[in-house]
């Protein structure tokens, strides 16, 4: 939201611990154009970081990793998401003290 992009939560599986988000319109790869000794760079991995830092910020620790990337020459952006745990939450004070 904070970024301009827009996204499409797809592809749950059974479980519900794995899904995909195809992002819609990517600011940051306006105007790059990788070299062919760069095809191996993932430009956008910075956007896979804020999302698994957000969903940390939540008590969620996931694994986000890159399955397309238009600037590989795939027809989409897609991130997906895993669920590897949900951590408790833990509160630094009692209530009652």
């Amino acid at each position: 939201m904070f970024l301009g992009i827009t996204a499409t939560v797809t592809n749950w599986d059974v479980e519900g611990t794995t899904c995909s988000l195809i992002l819609e319109d990517n600011p940051l790869v306006d105007f790059v154009e990788l070299p062919d000794t760069c095809q191996g760079l993932y430009y956008c991995n910075i956007l896979s970081g804020v999302v698994r830092g957000a969903l940390e910020m939540v008590s969620m620790k996931t694994e986000v990793t890159w399955l397309r990337d238009m600037l590989r020459g795939d027809d989409a952006f897609e991130l997906q998401l895993k669920l590897l745990k949900q951590v408790p939450e833990e509160y630094p004070y009692k209530d009652d003290e």
